[in-house]
């Protein structure tokens, strides 16, 4: 059995600036996702990435980011449990370690995507 956590081996949450939220679709699935980001601008305090028709960055398929602040979180992650319609969303905290951002400490609504960790992890070691 692992070793508790203790206070002084815990991560201060105060080191995450803010958070992405990457909503992905498809052919068929873009005026759905459409749908959702009018809802997300319309319903929260948001910064809408541009659209990414094609693979980009670590991510495998369309898609486009949604940046919040901590304060944001418990607004819209359980919103978008209850109202991704079916698309899959990857969100993950925003730090200085965008490798264990995307593989360790984010979440998945929906599928879980095979993200192309390579390209972060050559970052890191760069």
């Amino acid at each position: 059995m692992e070793d508790a956590i203790t206070n002084s081996d815990a991560i201060d949450p105060a080191i995450i600036n803010c958070y992405h939220a990457h909503i992905y679709y498809g052919d068929t699935s873009r005026d759905t996702a459409a749908h959702l980001r009018e809802a997300i601008a319309r319903s929260f305090k948001v910064e809408l990435g541009r659209w990414r028709d094609a693979p980009v960055g670590p991510h495998p398929q369309s898609m486009y980011q949604v940046k919040f602040n901590p304060e944001e979180f418990a607004k819209i992650v359980p919103w978008l449990m209850l109202n991704r319609a079916g698309l899959n969303i990857l969100v993950h905290p925003e730090t200085t370690d965008a490798y264990t951002d995307h593989a360790v400490n984010a979440l998945w609504l929906g599928e879980k995507l095979k993200l192309r960790l390579e390209i972060l992890r050559n970052l890191k070691n760069a």
